[in-house]
This record gives C-alpha cells, structure tokens and sequence, in this order.
C-alpha cells in the first residue's frame, strides 16, 4: 500500500483486513496490469441493493461525521425535515461541534458531542439508536467510515468521492450486499433542477435516443488549496499534490449517468483519460514558499495538470465526456449536456438551454412551457422551500429531503451503493489511463451482470403517503 494510504488506515484503526471481506484485497493500486485484472473480474452478486426498499424508518435517527463546510451546514439543514433527529455529532475540533450545537440551540435536537480525537467517530457507528451515518470527511476517510458503519449496522450517505481505489470500491459494494444496508451517494448534482428536468424529459421520451453526454467540474479553487484554516492539514491539497487524473467526478457523471441508464439497462466500458501539465499550482508553491518554508515541500512537486478531459464509453455505444480543473483561472461552470436523436440539453452554466433538432434552441417562453409540462412531482413540492433553506441553491436540501423520504417510507434510494462505486472508481481509473499516455482502461461490472436484464431506470416518485415534511422554513440556514 501507498503511504498516503498507510496512513489513513492508521489513523482509522482499520487495516485491509479489518474492513470488509473483500474478493478484491492484496490488489495494488500502483500497476495498470492489476487494475485491467480488478476491472476486468467477475463476480458473483450476493444481493442486488438496485431497486431494494429497507424497512421503513418511523424516524431516522442521524450521526454526523465531519463538520467542516459541507458537514455541518448538513447537520443544521436537516433539522428542517420532519422525521429525524440528530443523534450524535462528531469532528476532530471542538470548536467544530461547538458551532453546530449553537447553530441548532432552539431546535428539538439534542445531539451528543463526540470530539475527543481522531477515532471518535467509532464511538457514535457503535451506537445503537443511530440508523444513518452521515459522512463530510476528507476523502481518504470516506470509504474506511462507511465500511465500519455498515458492519455496524447502519445505513450510509457518503460525501463524494465515496472511494478513491479500486479495492475500496469493490469492498462498499460487496459490504451493502452483505448487509442489506444502503450505501448512498450524497451527489447533490444529481437534483439540479435543470437536471431534474431532463431526467424526466428523457423518460417521457422527449430526447428520443441518448447518444452523448457530457459533464463537468471547473471551479477555481487554486488558492483556497494553500488555506490551512480553510482546508486543515491541507489534505485537499495533498490530494491534487498526489494523484493525477479526475479527482472529482461526481458532479459530472451523477446527474448524466441516470439520464443514461448507467447500471440500469447499460454500464460504462472503458475509458481514455489526458491531463495537460499544471501551470498554476506549482508557482503558487513556490510564491508562498519564498515568505513560508513550510509549504517548500510543494515545491518542484508534480501537482496534478490543470485540465483532465476523460472520455468513456458504454456497453451500448453511447459515449460520455468529463473535465476536471479546479486550478486555472475561469468562470466557474457545472457543464451538463444531454444530446439524443431528437433533441439536445445544455447548462454552461448559464441559461440552462433546450433545442429541437439542429436550428436553434427553444424561446424562453418555449422553454416555460416544457418546465410547466415536465417539472417533477418532488420540485413543484419543496423546491422553493429548498432554494429558500439553501445548500448550493436548494439541491442540499432536495437531496436531503428525498434520502430521508425514500428511508421513512421503504422506498430504493435514488443513488445506490453500484453508482457509488462506478462513479467513485473514475478516479483512480482515470489517474491509471493517464500514466499510461492515456491508455484505454476497462471499468468494472460492480452489479454482477444484473445492469443488462435486472435493473429498472430510476424514476424519482413521491407517491407514497408523504410522511416526509417540513418543520420550518428558517431563511437563515442558507450556506
């Protein structure tokens, strides 16, 4: 194993033992060789998790993992659905769960405070009364918590990347059959409402035949990377200073892989991954080297290019686009494009476009009214709460709502533990294809054959005796 890999299991107390079984263990990461061999395996589905519905949850009893930025505007934004209570809290840094507890004093929400080291969040897994294990950490702990929370006997939302090796992803996959236990996904891009939109439209067959998608990631965040108030132990950085391909996927490849039936009719093939060197990183190494020795270990280091375009094709022929760059000065943009046989869908970022054909995109007023026409149940439910209560403009929230709508009620979540693992294992897959001049790289079948004839599309209904509300609408809780 890596160092970097070493560790986090140390600081863990996990070892590849002591996760769970996986068929997969002893496989470096470091060889294209054995990763061809891991994408290339076939397994034998224990229980197909695609389409499972848990037992239904009266209420669903929540522990927090990590309280940085994402974590504890989680935390507080949950407080606004009715049906959970917050059961426990837990961060490294006391002053952490501190600012959580203030920022839900007044609320029926008593949580325990858990912050006394670095294995503490094994206390709050361990509980009894805890359903779900909510988890923001850095990344390199995500998959290694929500393997100790399911073998725990809870169900999981992970932050994204949910994995970052192959190993990883196999062992979430083979854990949640074993268990019965959902491992879900929280990629809030999934419930743009754009993306929404489409998805719906592709299924009343608007789009006719998807032939190409495309997602994206360009968010400038180069400095922000140094900030070691902003980013503790400068783990993101290290990240990008470490690995070179997609880092960052999800965002991309969530919301496009339902629209295209990912698992659930067809499965990505194989893909081909280039990054372009980085121009920015390093100088701004070097910059804050020349007034702060401590960052002159970054100099002269190798950071990840700026772009990564990644290419991927699936089983039936279709094709798929990703980029990357969180490092070179540009607009912010979520690029997400939807072409099929009749028609055509783009956001980038903005306006969010339509069009028939080849002439031209829809009127803004056509426009309206295919959203009046196509608008999902669940949008014309909560989605002005959800842009009132905030979280990257109500999709926090909307994701949210619906995991625990889909837990209250006994329904399949939308975002399975097989999406978490296909979308998560671009990373390293992308990083392999890179090192080797961009060579094609398989991906694994994580659903053991079941994508072809078992799986059902995703259809995102609410139909279903409601008993997930609203307790408040605080305009404060907009992060």
């Amino acid at each position: 194993m890596s160092s970097n890999r070493r560790q986090f299991l140390k600081l863990t107390g996990l070892t590849a033992t002591g996760l769970a079984s996986s068929s997969l263990q002893g496989f470096s990461e470091t060889g294209a060789d054995s990763l061809e061999n891991v994408a290339a395996r076939k397994r034998k589905q224990q229980f197909n998790m695609c389409g499972y519905a848990a037992p239904k949850l009266d209420t669903v009893r929540i522990g927090y993992l990590g309280l940085g930025n994402r974590g504890a505007a989680a935390a507080v934004r949950i407080t606004n659905i009715a049906g959970v209570e917050v059961k426990a809290i837990c961060d490294n840094r006391p002053e952490r769960t501190e600012y959580v507890l203030d920022k839900i004093k007044g609320t029926t929400h008593k949580p325990v405070a858990y912050n006394d080291g670095d294995e503490a969040w094994k206390k709050v897994c361990e509980r009894d009364d805890i359903d779900l294990i909510y988890i923001c950490t850095p990344w390199a702990l995500h998959a290694p918590m929500a393997l100790y929370a399911m073998n725990h006997g809870k169900h999981v939302a992970v932050e994204v990347p949910a994995a970052q090796t192959m190993e990883e992803c196999w062992q979430l996959v083979e854990t949640s059959e074993k268990t019965k236990l959902h491992c879900m996904i929280l990629e809030n891009g999934c419930y743009g409402f754009f993306n929404l939109l489409v998805l719906n439209m592709v299924r009343q067959g608007f789009f006719g035949e998807i032939i190409h998608t495309e997602g994206a990631y360009i968010h400038d965040i180069a400095h922000s990377l140094f900030d070691r108030q902003r980013r503790p132990g400068s783990w993101r950085l290290n990240e990008n200073a470490h690995r070179n391909g997609n880092l960052y996927p999800t965002h991309g490849i969530g919301p496009i892989a339902q629209v295209m039936n990912i698992n659930r009719g067809d499965r990505m093939d194989y893909l081909v991954s280039m990054s372009s060197n980085d121009f920015t990183l390093g100088p701004i190494a070097e910059e804050l080297a020349a007034k702060d020795p401590s960052y002159s270990r970054y100099v002269g280091n190798p950071f990840r290019g700026n772009m990564n375009v990644s290419t991927i094709r699936t089983k039936k022929g279709k094709t798929i686009m990703l980029q990357h760059d969180i490092s070179s000065p540009r607009v912010k943009s979520g690029i997400y494009l939807v072409s099929g046989t009749k028609a055509s869908a783009l956001r980038n970022p903005e306006p969010a476009r339509i069009a028939v054909g080849h002439e031209k995109w829809l009127s803004e007023s056509e426009f309206k009214e295919l959203e009046a026409k196509y608008t999902l149940p669940i949008v014309k439910k909560i989605g002005e709460l959800a842009k009132e209560i905030g979280g990257h403009g109500g999709i926090d929230f909307m994701m949210d709502w619906r995991m625990i709508d889909c837990l209250r009620n006994g329904l399949p979540v939308d975002m399975d533990v097989y999406d978490a693992a296909a979308w998560s294992c671009i990373v390293p897959l992308t990083a392999q294809s890179v090192a080797k001049r961009s060579k094609a790289i398989d991906i694994p079948d994580f659903t053991g054959g079941s994508w072809e004839h078992n799986n059902k599309p995703l259809e995102i209904s609410i139909e279903h005796g409601n008993l997930t509300g609203v307790v408040s609408k605080n305009s404060e809780l907009s992060f």
